[in-house]
């Protein structure tokens, strides 16, 4: 297949685009203009979601499928800007869809990666499962669940094939340093080096479900082959983790003992208290199921890290 991935210069990004060249498929990795282009034998197009022109050149080629990643990824940005997270998520979106849409008889398929924050806030500590309401309390998920809605609507009026995929939490080597894995790393890494018995943090109870990058990759080459149109896909472990177990396995890998000291400015406003998810209709759709551990994954971070 000819498979138009954004965002590849990426977290994920970055490792798909290899992904999919080792089964064959013709890629083009789309980037901003300035970031380094992904390893693997891609085709390179520069891509800036909030100008129609740059969308319509890099999606006028025609693809047969697309994997959306490309977005304001980062809720503390998007926090700062939220104006800007909207336009690029949601109206990017909206100017993407079109774009693939445009002119064909046979839509093609679009993967548009959204993420897990869309559910918000709920009582209880159930599985999230992919009929449960969307109610995001963060400009981050709700620039997300925008994004979804413009691209099903597209996919409604012009036959383009859309699929969503609702990632929780994942991690691995490469990921932002502001998001929650490697901030811990980091700061664990600098107190053992500075000989500190103290590192600080945000809300430690809340629990979240982690994967390995590597199996969200997976997740999206298993949608990219089935995944059903029109339909919306909740890629999770099913494990729950509370961050306060997080920071202590990630202290032992470190090899530092430290005691957690709360930092206002790094509680939310309105914090997610459990969010994890129940993936058995991917699994079912497509027999996808993470192969990797939380351990690997944290073994990774701070193996790069030391690096």
């Amino acid at each position: 297949m000819k498979i138009l991935v954004t965002g590849a210069d990426g977290f994920v990004g970055s490792r798909l685009v290899p992904r999919l060249a080792a089964d064959g498929h013709q890629v083009t990795a789309a980037i901003r203009r300035g970031t380094r282009a992904p390893a693997g034998p891609a085709h390179v197009v520069e891509l800036e979601l909030r100008d129609a022109g740059s969308v319509a050149a890099c999606a006028g080629p025609g693809f047969d499928a697309t994997v959306h990643l490309a977005a304001v990824a980062s809720g503390l940005d998007a926090r700062r800007d939220p104006g800007a997270a909207w336009e690029v998520n949601a109206a990017g979106t909206a100017r993407l869809c079109e774009a693939l849409a445009a002119g064909r008889l046979a839509g093609p398929l679009c993967l548009l990666v959204s993420t897990a924050e869309v559910y918000g806030i709920r009582s209880g500590t159930d599985l999230r499962r992919e009929t449960d309401p969307a109610v995001p309390v963060s400009p981050y998920a709700a620039s997300k669940l925008g994004a979804e809605i413009a691209g099903l609507e597209v996919g409604r009026r012009t036959g383009l094939r859309v699929v969503i995929a609702r990632p929780f939490p994942h991690t691995g080597a490469g990921q932002n340093p502001e998001l929650v894995v490697p901030a811990f790393a980091r700061r664990l890494g600098e107190a053992r080096v500075a000989g500190r018995d103290t590192i600080v943090t945000g809300n430690l109870e809340v629990v979240r479900d982690f994967l390995h990058v590597d199996d969200v990759v997976e997740a999206y080459v298993a949608l990219l082959r089935s995944g059903v149109a029109g339909e919306v896909y909740n890629i999770a472990s099913g494990t729950p983790v509370r961050l306060g177990e997080l920071l202590a396995r990630l202290a032992a890998l470190v090899g530092v003992t430290v005691r957690p000291v709360t930092d206002p400015a790094l509680l939310r406003t309105a914090d997610v208290p459990h969010l994890v998810g129940d993936a058995g209709k991917l699994r079912a759709r497509t027999g996808w199921a993470p192969r990797r551990s939380l351990d690997d994954a944290l073994r990774e971070v701070v193996g790069a890290q030391a690096d």
